[in-house]
């Protein structure tokens, strides 16, 4: 079964960008198809390899940072080739 995983991390700290930047490149680093736009970035894959991956990335990272929000959206289904259509 594939998914798609839209997050959005927010350390709540004055440096913001390198935790962001490092959590990014984790993910990239995991073979799994990885998009960024300036918001959020998305997940695409195997249910069992997306949640594997999250599952390891997301406490290492809250792990590492003192405050932090993590904003997840999924949806069953792989959405990494939709275009609007209007």
């Amino acid at each position: 079964m594939n998914i798609s995983v839209e997050l959005t991390l927010t350390p709540l700290q004055d440096n913001f960008e390198p935790p962001i930047i490092d959590f990014i490149k984790k993910l990239r680093a995991s073979g799994l198809k990885v998009l960024e736009n300036p918001l959020s970035t998305q997940v695409y894959g195997d249910y069992d390899a997306v949640m594997e991956l999250l599952q390891t990335e997301i406490k290492a990272t809250f792990i590492n940072l003192e405050h932090v929000v993590l904003t997840m959206k999924m949806v069953k289904s792989d959405r990494s080739g939709y275009e609007p259509n209007f």
